[in-house]
């Protein structure tokens, strides 16, 4: 699952004890492992081998270059929201042909530098995004390939914030538009629609939801005659934070194979995030005071809301670990941050080893969203992030400075 594990009561990542990259480096810091990213994309890549998919890693996921990087030396492809993940993309050295680009709100500066960049296409998720899309390739003398994003109107069984494809989310377009829109294409010279895009949510953690949704597409598909290329299924394939029992890649793919085998020569492409960065990372934060009130107990941290906003954010749950297992007696912790808002948790009433001033804890499964979420709130500079490969680590991002949040101002 991950390459986070104890020797000798300390952990560590692959070969490097975390202990050591917080003396080097300091607090809060995230860190990466490259042989769980490398892991994570290849049982994917082997459990769907039989339909050829291209895989594109979701950057709002970990948008790290150095992240990134490792996972297209795989032979990765990536998907991107917005023309900062674009740009960021191509510095990776990507196929520009495996780039899709995805978001309910490109701009026509954002349409341009994709077109020039020659991407594979784009997910349209309105008609007037489409609209654009063409104004803008027409302006270029180009033409454009899309996708269209369905809604499906298919719950996820996730939680309300992560899920995407209900008819009172904002993404995508219902069948019944869809139809008109495929209807309306010649309307459209300077665009070319190569397939169909759904993606119903994240952190999903059964099959069920993907059968529905790709049956509802084929159906949509067989019973309009349409020629497409492609189907992109999206990701949200769920990870273990805490309790969860999610399907594994290979139980995954069994579940939905045998619906794609049905459908020869149509390209597959998916993309994953969270499955493959969410366990390949750790938030290392260190104990700042222990704080004790009259009914609870708080270990106030380094690392705030600002660092990891998922627990205030969805009420997120990550187990939390010693970086030292002491042995010591149990005690039950509100594990907090510096910020000034109540809000500002990474834990409520856990339960963990009694802790110290000094001590280090890991927040586990934290390599995706977390610091692509992160922020300067309360004028905090940003964490670093280390990648571990081996025996060795690197820093991968330095640590931002107080002269770093003002530079623009």
């Amino acid at each position: 699952m991950h390459d986070f594990r104890y020797k000798s009561g300390k952990l560590y990542c692959e070969g490097v004890s975390v202990e050591k990259i917080a003396r080097k480096v300091g607090t809060p810091v995230y860190i990466y492992s490259k042989k769980t990213l490398r892991d994570h994309y290849r049982k994917l890549k082997d459990a769907f081998v039989s339909v050829k998919p291209l895989i594109c890693f979701s950057m709002k996921a970990n948008s790290n270059l150095s992240v990134c990087r490792t996972l297209v030396r795989e032979g990765s492809g990536l998907d991107v929201v917005s023309g900062g993940e674009l740009y960021r993309a191509l510095l990776t050295g990507v196929n520009p042909q495996k780039v899709v680009y995805a978001g309910v709100g490109k701009t026509e500066k954002e349409v341009r530098q994709a077109i020039r960049a020659r991407i594979l296409f784009f997910n349209v998720e309105s008609m007037p995004e489409l609209e654009l899309i063409n104004k803008v390739a027409r302006s270029m003398r180009r033409r454009a390939d899309l996708c269209i994003r369905v809604n499906p109107d298919v719950s996820a069984h996730t939680h309300h914030y992560i899920t995407t494809g209900t008819e009172e989310n904002k993404f995508g377009i219902d069948f019944h538009a869809a139809k008109a829109l495929f209807r309306r294409a010649k309307d459209f010279p300077n665009v070319r629609i190569v397939g169909l895009h759904v993606h119903i949510g994240s952190q999903i953690t059964i099959a069920a939801p993907f059968k529905k949704t790709i049956k509802k597409v084929f159906s949509f598909i067989d019973a309009n005659r349409l020629d497409v290329k492609y189907l992109n299924i999206g990701g949200g394939l769920g990870i273990v934070y805490d309790k969860e029992k999610p399907q594994s890649a290979l139980k995954f793919a069994d579940a939905i194979l045998p619906i794609l085998r049905k459908r020869r020569g149509l390209g597959i492409i998916l993309e994953p995030g969270r499955f493959i960065a969410g366990n390949a990372g750790i938030l290392l934060t260190r104990v700042t005071y222990i704080k004790k009130a009259r009914r609870k107990r708080f270990a106030i941290v380094d690392a705030g809301m600002n660092d990891l906003v998922r627990p205030s954010l969805y009420d997120a749950h990550h187990t939390i670990l010693p970086a030292h297992a002491k042995k010591r007696r149990r005690e039950v912790y509100d594990i907090v941050g510096p910020i000034c808002e109540s809000g500002d948790f990474l834990a409520k009433k856990r339960r963990i080893e009694s802790l110290a001033s000094g001590d280090l804890l890991a927040v586990m499964g934290a390599g995706a969203y977390g610091f692509t979420m992160s922020s300067n709130y309360n004028s905090r500079p940003r964490a670093a992030e280390v990648l571990v490969n081996g025996g060795r680590f690197s820093v991968v991002r330095r640590r931002e400075t107080y002269a770093d949040l003002v530079k623009y101002e």
